[in-house]
Protein backbone atom coordinates (compact mmCIF):
# COMPACT_ATOMS: atom_id res chain seq x y z
CA UNK A 1 0.00 0.00 0.00
CA UNK A 2 2.80 2.39 0.91
CA UNK A 3 4.59 1.54 -2.35
CA UNK A 4 1.50 2.43 -4.42
CA UNK A 5 1.12 5.71 -2.52
CA UNK A 6 4.81 6.58 -3.13
CA UNK A 7 4.44 5.86 -6.86
CA UNK A 8 1.33 8.06 -7.04
CA UNK A 9 3.17 10.90 -5.25
CA UNK A 10 6.25 10.65 -7.51
CA UNK A 11 4.09 10.64 -10.65
CA UNK A 12 2.07 13.60 -9.35
CA UNK A 13 5.29 15.58 -8.85
CA UNK A 14 6.48 14.53 -12.31
CA UNK A 15 3.17 15.64 -13.82
CA UNK A 16 3.40 19.03 -12.11
CA UNK A 17 6.95 19.69 -13.30
CA UNK A 18 6.16 18.37 -16.79
CA UNK A 19 3.11 20.65 -17.12
CA UNK A 20 5.29 23.64 -18.04
CA UNK A 21 6.65 21.92 -21.15
CA UNK A 22 3.64 19.87 -22.28
CA UNK A 23 -0.08 20.48 -22.72
CA UNK A 24 -2.02 20.02 -19.49
CA UNK A 25 -5.48 20.73 -18.15
CA UNK A 26 -7.59 20.27 -15.05
CA UNK A 27 -11.30 19.88 -14.55
CA UNK A 28 -14.34 18.64 -12.73
CA UNK A 29 -15.97 15.26 -13.35
CA UNK A 30 -18.91 13.35 -11.99
CA UNK A 31 -21.38 10.69 -12.88
CA UNK A 32 -23.26 7.49 -12.13
CA UNK A 33 -21.94 4.41 -10.27
CA UNK A 34 -23.16 0.83 -10.47
CA UNK A 35 -21.37 -0.70 -7.48
CA UNK A 36 -21.27 -4.29 -6.25
CA UNK A 37 -19.00 -6.59 -4.25
CA UNK A 38 -17.55 -9.93 -5.34
CA UNK A 39 -17.22 -12.57 -2.59
CA UNK A 40 -14.30 -15.03 -2.99
CA UNK A 41 -14.17 -14.21 -6.71
CA UNK A 42 -17.26 -16.35 -7.35
CA UNK A 43 -20.45 -14.65 -6.19
CA UNK A 44 -21.32 -11.04 -6.95
CA UNK A 45 -23.94 -9.09 -5.02
CA UNK A 46 -26.68 -6.89 -6.41
CA UNK A 47 -25.69 -3.40 -7.49
CA UNK A 48 -26.02 -0.18 -5.53
CA UNK A 49 -26.96 2.79 -7.70
CA UNK A 50 -25.04 5.89 -6.64
CA UNK A 51 -22.68 8.62 -7.89
CA UNK A 52 -19.12 9.96 -7.93
CA UNK A 53 -17.74 13.51 -8.19
CA UNK A 54 -14.32 15.11 -8.06
CA UNK A 55 -11.40 16.80 -9.75
CA UNK A 56 -8.78 15.69 -12.26
CA UNK A 57 -5.50 16.93 -13.67
CA UNK A 58 -4.35 15.65 -17.07
CA UNK A 59 -0.84 16.16 -18.41
CA UNK A 60 0.27 15.05 -21.87
CA UNK A 61 3.60 13.23 -22.07
CA UNK A 62 3.40 13.21 -25.86
CA UNK A 63 0.79 14.04 -28.48
CA UNK A 64 -1.14 10.82 -27.83
CA UNK A 65 -0.17 9.77 -24.26
CA UNK A 66 -1.28 11.46 -21.04
CA UNK A 67 -1.30 10.85 -17.30
CA UNK A 68 -4.38 11.81 -15.34
CA UNK A 69 -4.53 12.10 -11.54
CA UNK A 70 -7.99 12.29 -9.93
CA UNK A 71 -9.44 12.91 -6.48
CA UNK A 72 -12.99 11.53 -6.32
CA UNK A 73 -15.73 11.10 -3.75
CA UNK A 74 -17.38 7.81 -4.71
CA UNK A 75 -20.48 6.15 -3.24
CA UNK A 76 -20.05 2.39 -3.48
CA UNK A 77 -21.38 -0.71 -1.74
CA UNK A 78 -23.95 -3.33 -2.67
CA UNK A 79 -27.47 -4.70 -2.20
CA UNK A 80 -28.70 -8.14 -1.16
CA UNK A 81 -32.35 -9.18 -1.61
CA UNK A 82 -34.18 -11.84 0.37
CA UNK A 83 -37.90 -12.70 0.04
CA UNK A 84 -38.82 -9.20 -1.04
CA UNK A 85 -36.64 -7.44 1.56
CA UNK A 86 -33.38 -5.61 0.89
CA UNK A 87 -30.11 -5.13 2.76
CA UNK A 88 -28.04 -2.18 1.46
CA UNK A 89 -24.43 -1.63 2.46
CA UNK A 90 -23.42 1.97 1.72
CA UNK A 91 -19.64 2.39 1.49
CA UNK A 92 -18.34 5.86 0.66
CA UNK A 93 -14.74 6.42 -0.40
CA UNK A 94 -12.33 9.17 -1.32
CA UNK A 95 -10.47 7.59 -4.23
CA UNK A 96 -7.29 8.63 -6.02
CA UNK A 97 -6.92 7.00 -9.45
CA UNK A 98 -3.78 7.48 -11.54
CA UNK A 99 -4.65 6.78 -15.17
CA UNK A 100 -2.42 6.29 -18.20
CA UNK A 101 -4.48 7.58 -21.13
CA UNK A 102 -3.81 6.67 -24.76
CA UNK A 103 -5.39 8.75 -27.53
CA UNK A 104 -5.45 6.67 -30.77
CA UNK A 105 -7.06 9.73 -32.37
CA UNK A 106 -7.83 13.26 -31.16
CA UNK A 107 -11.20 12.49 -29.57
CA UNK A 108 -11.12 8.83 -28.42
CA UNK A 109 -9.09 7.59 -25.43
CA UNK A 110 -8.34 4.33 -23.65
CA UNK A 111 -7.21 4.37 -20.01
CA UNK A 112 -5.74 2.04 -17.42
CA UNK A 113 -4.22 2.57 -14.00
CA UNK A 114 -4.15 1.89 -10.26
CA UNK A 115 -6.44 3.39 -7.65
CA UNK A 116 -6.17 3.77 -3.89
CA UNK A 117 -9.14 4.66 -1.72
CA UNK A 118 -9.96 5.66 1.84
CA UNK A 119 -13.30 4.61 3.34
CA UNK A 120 -14.88 7.75 4.83
CA UNK A 121 -18.27 6.35 5.89
CA UNK A 122 -20.40 3.23 5.91
CA UNK A 123 -24.01 2.55 6.75
CA UNK A 124 -26.24 -0.52 6.68
CA UNK A 125 -29.94 -0.29 5.79
CA UNK A 126 -32.37 -3.17 6.31
CA UNK A 127 -35.87 -3.56 4.96
CA UNK A 128 -38.16 -4.82 7.72
CA UNK A 129 -38.82 -8.05 5.79
CA UNK A 130 -35.12 -8.79 5.14
CA UNK A 131 -34.20 -11.93 7.09
CA UNK A 132 -30.75 -12.96 5.86
CA UNK A 133 -28.81 -11.01 8.54
CA UNK A 134 -29.46 -10.11 12.15
CA UNK A 135 -30.42 -6.42 12.01
CA UNK A 136 -28.15 -5.63 14.98
CA UNK A 137 -25.05 -6.90 13.14
CA UNK A 138 -22.65 -4.24 11.80
CA UNK A 139 -20.16 -4.72 8.99
CA UNK A 140 -17.07 -2.55 9.49
CA UNK A 141 -15.10 -2.10 6.26
CA UNK A 142 -11.34 -1.89 5.95
CA UNK A 143 -10.12 1.72 5.94
CA UNK A 144 -8.14 1.36 2.70
CA UNK A 145 -9.09 -0.04 -0.68
CA UNK A 146 -7.00 -0.49 -3.80
CA UNK A 147 -7.36 -1.91 -7.26
CA UNK A 148 -7.10 -1.32 -11.01
CA UNK A 149 -9.23 0.74 -13.39
CA UNK A 150 -9.89 0.12 -17.08
CA UNK A 151 -11.85 2.49 -19.28
CA UNK A 152 -12.50 4.37 -22.50
CA UNK A 153 -14.17 7.56 -23.60
CA UNK A 154 -14.40 10.59 -25.85
CA UNK A 155 -13.10 14.11 -25.30
CA UNK A 156 -14.06 17.12 -27.42
CA UNK A 157 -11.77 20.00 -28.37
CA UNK A 158 -13.72 22.20 -25.93
CA UNK A 159 -12.69 19.89 -23.04
CA UNK A 160 -15.96 18.03 -22.45
CA UNK A 161 -15.42 14.31 -21.93
CA UNK A 162 -17.68 11.27 -21.67
CA UNK A 163 -16.22 8.08 -20.25
CA UNK A 164 -16.91 4.65 -18.88
CA UNK A 165 -14.62 2.92 -16.41
CA UNK A 166 -14.54 -0.41 -14.56
CA UNK A 167 -12.90 -0.61 -11.13
CA UNK A 168 -11.58 -4.05 -10.23
CA UNK A 169 -11.00 -3.96 -6.47
CA UNK A 170 -8.03 -6.00 -5.25
CA UNK A 171 -8.18 -5.18 -1.53
CA UNK A 172 -10.70 -6.91 0.74
CA UNK A 173 -13.62 -4.76 1.88
CA UNK A 174 -14.07 -6.92 5.04
CA UNK A 175 -12.01 -9.55 6.82
CA UNK A 176 -14.61 -12.30 6.27
CA UNK A 177 -15.44 -13.74 2.85
CA UNK A 178 -12.72 -11.83 0.98
CA UNK A 179 -15.18 -9.36 -0.64
CA UNK A 180 -13.78 -6.99 -3.27
CA UNK A 181 -15.29 -3.85 -4.81
CA UNK A 182 -16.57 -3.96 -8.40
CA UNK A 183 -17.71 -0.60 -9.78
CA UNK A 184 -18.88 0.60 -13.19
CA UNK A 185 -18.57 4.39 -13.51
CA UNK A 186 -20.20 6.51 -16.22
CA UNK A 187 -18.72 10.03 -16.17
CA UNK A 188 -18.94 13.45 -17.73
CA UNK A 189 -16.03 15.84 -17.30
CA UNK A 190 -15.39 19.51 -18.00
CA UNK A 191 -11.94 21.14 -18.32
CA UNK A 192 -11.57 24.45 -16.49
Amino acid sequence: MKTIFKIVCILTIALTSNAQTQKSNAGLKGGYNLAAVSFDGETETGQRHSFHIGFYGESFLSESVALQVELLYSQQGYELKDNGGTFTQKLDYVNMPLMLKLYPDEAFFLEVGPQVGLAVSHKEEFDSSFGLFDTSQEFDPQNFDWGMNFGAGFKTESGVSLGVRYHLGLGSVYDEGNPKNRVWQFSIGFDF
